[in-house]
């Protein structure tokens, strides 16, 4: 049975004071962006980093002292796992996470610095939740389960239930999509109070489980391909989460890395937000297709929990991907005032000399020359063109390096 509107209501009143109601915050920059007029709902500022915390202590509130005694265990590649952590240290009972072998290590040790028991095991979400299943078996641990579950889906409600306090007339909500626990709650919520209300799900294009199962009408397991945003890599979603989206979803749409990529650089910059992959999927399709010009949109932004060292590739590529950081090599006769003469070149546009790697020994550098790298600090496309016309003109040849 689905969870009903009033349970979610209820489920949101026993919070207290340890959910945080996130604030929706209208974007100027993005809205111009999109056509649209955008709303951000910042889940990312929930504790512990992303919206998985609602349900996870929700879930582990209402459990018994009979089911609590032996603890409980997770599968997760990070957020589920930090706010099933987080909640049963609130809750004072053990808790044991299996996570896959590539979750980042910032949420592993995030998960262990709430208490929790972490075991890595498994490349993806359902290898890891398949060994959970086996220790829960050995050990009596009660599992709580990332998003096929009343409970956590109740919770996740709360969302919607929050965006038509703050936003009444609403047209569109944009809710990313993995297993279909946080879109499930918040269709229950939003179409019981406002049906004309459309809630559209995002999903990766490496992992469209819930398109492709709501496409045959029956649950569907997609291969699945290397993706940024590791947070809605699901392979099969859930039983309860299909009936419930397949009944009541407006549209599922599909985003790539390269799409991601560039918004979680542009929140960053425009909007100071640190926004994980799997949380920026709502923005990138808003962003990318400006499907709904003129209308009040709300892009849940589900999590904020990066990795640093993904981050600084974020940075980077968000740069070339705006012709804002351009690589060209150039081929130089090995003479003094060489370089000199194509930095000059360059400068006179005003253009910023970041990085020069100069190499005369490499076996594909002739002998009598010296091949030259250099990254430009660039205003956009427009200026990137500019520099290249210049150049061509002053017969200087070059190659763009991406």
């Amino acid at each position: 049975m689905n969870p009903t509107y009033d349970e979610i209501v209820n489920i949101r009143q026993s919070y207290g004071n340890m959910i945080r109601k996130t604030p929706l915050l209208y974007t100027d920059t993005f809205s111009k962006m999109s056509g649209s007029k955008v709303y951000l709902k910042a889940e990312f500022q929930q504790r512990t980093g992303s919206f998985k915390l609602r349900g996870a202590y929700a879930k582990i509130k209402a459990l018994t002292k009979e089911e609590k005694k032996n603890g409980v265990i997770a599968a997760s590649a990070g957020n589920h796992a930090q706010g099933v952590a987080f909640a049963s240290k609130l809750e004072k009972i053990p808790c044991t996470i299996v996570m896959p072998v590539t979750a980042s290590p910032a949420k592993v040790a995030a998960t262990r610095g709430y208490g929790a028991k972490v075991i890595l095991e498994g490349i993806n979400y359902d290898e890891s939740w398949a060994k959970a299943q086996e220790i829960s078996k050995k050990t009596g641990a009660k599992i709580i389960h990332a998003f096929d579950d009343p409970k956590i889906i109740e919770a996740n409600g709360a969302i919607g239930l929050e965006i038509l306090e703050d936003l009444p007339d609403v047209d569109e909500i944009y809710v990313p999509i993995g297993g279909g626990g946080l879109a499930a709650g918040v269709l229950l919520a939003v179409k019981a109070k406002n049906p004309k209300v459309k809630v559209i799900g995002v999903e990766s294009k490496a992992f469209p489980a819930m398109k492709n199962s709501i496409k045959v009408g029956r649950l569907q397991t997609v291969k699945g391909e290397r993706t940024i945003a590791d947070g809605i890599s699901v392979k099969m979603p859930g039983k309860l989460t299909f009936k419930i989206i397949n009944e009541l979803i407006d549209d599922i749409v599909l985003v790539d890395d390269t799409q991601i990529v560039k918004t979680m650089f542009l929140l960053m910059e425009r909007a100071k937000m640190v926004v994980e992959p799997a949380g920026a999927v709502t923005l990138a399709y808003l962003l990318n297709s400006k499907p709904a010009p003129g209308k009040k949109v709300v892009p849940i932004l589900g999590g904020g929990n990066v990795d640093m060292y993904l981050l600084g590739q974020i940075v980077a590529k968000g740069l070339t991907a705006m012709s804002r950081l351009v690589k060209i090599f150039i081929l130089l006769k090995d003479k003094p005032g060489a370089l000199k003469e194509v930095v000059d070149e360059i400068a006179s546009l005003s253009v910023n000399i970041v990085e020069v790697v100069h190499d005369r020994l490499s076996s594909n550098i002739d002998a009598g020359t010296a091949g030259v790298t250099l990254s430009l600090e660039m205003e956009g496309k427009e200026h990137a063109q500019k520099l290249v016309s210049h150049l061509k003109s002053k017969n200087i040849q070059f190659k763009i390096l991406t």
